[in-house]
C-alpha cells in the first residue's frame, strides 16, 4: 500500500472527517454557554441598579415639578421647576442651619472614632495580651443593639445631665456605633502590615511611636480614609437619636428638620420640599464616594488577603 493509498483511506474515513467539525461544534456550543452567561449576568446587574436608583431619580423628578404637579407620574418633569429648592431655603425651614448642624455631628463624630479606633486597632492588632479576642467581640457586640432600644436610656440619663438640645447628645450615642465599626475595620486591616518595617525602623532609631507615626500609619492611609468615609455617612444620615434629643431648630440635624417640615396649611404634606431637601441631603455623599470610591475600595479589600 503506497502512501497516496494511506491518504485517500484517512480521507474517506468517517471518523476521522468527523473529528475536526465535532471540535469545532463543541468550542462554539462553549461560547455560546459563556456569551449567556455573560448577558444574563449584565441582565442582572441591570436590575440591581434600577431597583437600587429607581427612587433617587424619582427623587429628584419630584423634587423638579411645581406643587401643582407633584403627583405627576411623567418620567420628566414638566414644566421644569426650582420652585421646590426656593422654599427649602427661604429661611423659616431653617435647613440651612441644619446642614451645618448635621456636618458638626458627622464630623466631629468621625475624627473622634478615627483617633480612638486607630490606637484600639493597633493595641488588638500588634499587641500581646490576655483576653483579646474577648475584648474585641465586646466591642462589636455593642454596635449590635438597634438605636430605639437606647433611646429611653439615653433620653433620662442627659436630661439629668442637661445635654438635652446640645450637640454632644448626638455625638455621644453616634460615637457608640462608629467606634466599633472603625475598630473592626481597622484592626482587620493592621493585622495584614508586616511587621518587619516597624522593626526596621526601630533598628534605625525610631522609637515604638516614630516607628507607629511614619512607618505603620501612613501605610494604613487606605483603611484609614475607608473608615472616616463609612463612620461619615452612619452620623450624616443617623435620625432616631437626633430626633430624640433635639426639639430645638436650631440644633436640629438636616434628617430631623426634613421630618419636621409642614406645608401651606396644617394636614398638607410638603412632598416638594422634602424631595428637595431629600436630594440635597444625597448628592453631596453620592459625589464623595464616587469620587473616592477607588480608595474606599482599596481600603475595604486591602485586609482581604496578605
Amino acid at each position: 500500500m503506497t502512501i497516496t493509498d494511506l491518504r485517500g483511506l484517512a480521507a474517506s474515513d468517517p471518523s476521522k472527517r468527523g473529528s475536526g467539525s465535532g471540535d469545532s461544534d463543541a468550542l462554539l456550543h462553549t461560547k455560546q454557554k459563556r456569551t449567556w452567561r455573560s448577558y444574563s449576568v449584565y441582565a442582572g446587574l441591570a436590575l440591581i441598579f434600577v431597583y437600587c436608583l429607581a427612587p433617587f431619580y424619582w427623587m429628584i423628578v419630584s423634587s423638579l415639578r411645581r406643587t401643582a404637579d407633584i403627583f405627576d407620574n411623567t418620567l420628566l418633569p414638566a414644566p421644569f421647576s426650582l420652585e421646590n429648592y426656593a422654599k427649602v431655603f427661604d429661611g423659616s425651614t431653617m435647613f440651612g442651619q441644619a446642614l451645618l448642624n448635621s456636618l458638626i455631628v458627622a464630623g466631629v463624630t468621625t475624627v473622634a472614632a478615627l483617633v480612638l479606633g486607630i490606637f484600639a486597632a493597633y493595641a488588638i492588632s500588634r499587641l500581646n495580651f490576655r483576653f483579646k479576642s474577648v475584648i474585641l467581640g465586646v466591642i462589636i457586640a455593642t454596635s449590635m443593639f438597634p438605636g430605639i432600644s437606647v433611646v429611653v436610656p439615653l433620653l433620662r440619663f442627659f436630661t439629668d445631665l442637661g445635654w438635652i438640645n446640645t450637640y454632644q447628645a448626638m455625638i455621644i450615642p453616634n460615637l457608640s456605633f462608629a467606634i466599633p465599626l472603625a475598630v473592626w475595620n481597622l484592626t482587620t486591616f493592621m493585622k495584614q502590615l508586616p511587621f518587619d518595617l516597624e522593626e526596621a525602623a526601630m533598628i534605625d532609631g525610631c522609637t515604638k511611636w516614630q516607628a507607629f507615626r511614619k512607618v505603620l500609619l501612613p501605610l494604613a492611609a487606605p483603611g484609614v480614609f475607608t473608615t472616616a468615609i463609612l463612620t461619615f455617612i452612619h452620623s450624616w444620615n443617623e435620625f432616631i437619636i437626633a430626633l430624640s434629643m433635639i426639639n430645638d431648630p436650631a440644633v436640629q440635624t438636616a434628617t430631623v428638620a426634613i421630618s419636621k417640615f409642614t406645608g401651606a396649611t396644617e394636614f398638607q404634606a410638603p412632598f416638594g420640599e422634602q424631595m428637595a431637601a431629600g436630594v440635597i441631603v444625597t448628592v453631596p455623599l453620592v459625589i464623595m464616594v464616587l469620587v473616592f470610591q477607588r480608595r474606599i475600595v482599596e481600603g475595604l479589600t486591602a485586609g482581604a488577603g496578605k
